[in-house]
């Protein structure tokens, strides 16, 4: 029955918040960013190869880029969580009984009543005192906890994955009218992962997909509108 029940924790969506989130990020920035940058390029050149270098260079900088800001972003959290963590361990060590009534009254506030939390208190401070203010207090735990190495490597092959796709669209399609083909397969390439974000995190399918055709266009139309206003030729 154990088992069970753990399997079915694991299940739980939130479970997948930490991974999910980046490489969600990093396909879509992947998509949406390096078709941007082609389209820019190919509104202003009727040759193949220009474009075919700005995306390559975009794809590669960009996947660099991800996985540096996110471990360090993440790192930075992780640094927070660290200063807290020796916090209250400190704080622990010199005045146990005010961590005992802290911890008392945040279940009093969840709706236990004065015994029953006075009760729940002191038997998980017996069990865990540090693990359970961690969890309770600063609402640190397993699931919320801060990976660095995690998060920038899934947000940098999150990346490489979504900025290949624009790249295949630059070496087989058409040169004429090509930001129009990286328009329509980009858009296609968002909704899919529009679609696979919502199902593998639970959430609305049809919200999804409004959200990156919307955001989408936006971003690769004022990217293509810059290239013709300044009517660079590159041929």
């Amino acid at each position: 029955m154990k088992a069970s029940n753990d399997n079915y924790l694991d299940n739980h969506y939130i479970h997948r918040s930490n991974w999910l989130r980046a490489a969600v990020l990093g396909a879509n920035d992947g998509i949406l960013s390096t078709a941007s940058l082609a389209i820019g390029v190919a509104a202003a050149s009727d040759l193949r190869e220009p474009i075919i270098l700005a995306t390559l260079a975009g794809l590669v900088a960009g996947a660099l880029s991800m996985a540096a800001g996110e471990y360090v972003s993440v790192s930075s959290q992780t640094d927070v969580e660290k200063a807290d963590k020796d916090r209250e361990i400190k704080e622990l060590k010199v005045m146990p009984e005010f961590e005992l009534e802290r911890l008392t009254e945040i279940y009093e506030q969840r709706g236990l009543s004065r015994k029953t939390a006075v009760i729940v208190a002191k038997e998980l401070t017996e069990y865990d005192a540090l693990g359970t203010h961690m969890r309770d207090e600063l609402g640190i735990n397993d699931v919320s906890q801060a990976k660095p190495l995690q998060a920038a490597w899934a947000s940098g092959a999150a990346f490489c994955a979504g900025g290949v796709l624009p790249l295949l669209v630059v070496l087989f399609m058409p040169v004429k009218q090509m930001e129009y083909y990286l328009y329509g397969f980009a858009i296609f390439f968002l909704i899919i992962l529009g679609v696979l974000a919502a199902k593998t995190g639970g959430s609305s399918v049809s919200k999804a997909i409004i959200r990156v055709t919307f955001w989408g266009s936006i971003a690769m139309g004022l990217t293509a509108l810059v290239g013709h206003l300044f009517g660079v030729n590159l041929a």
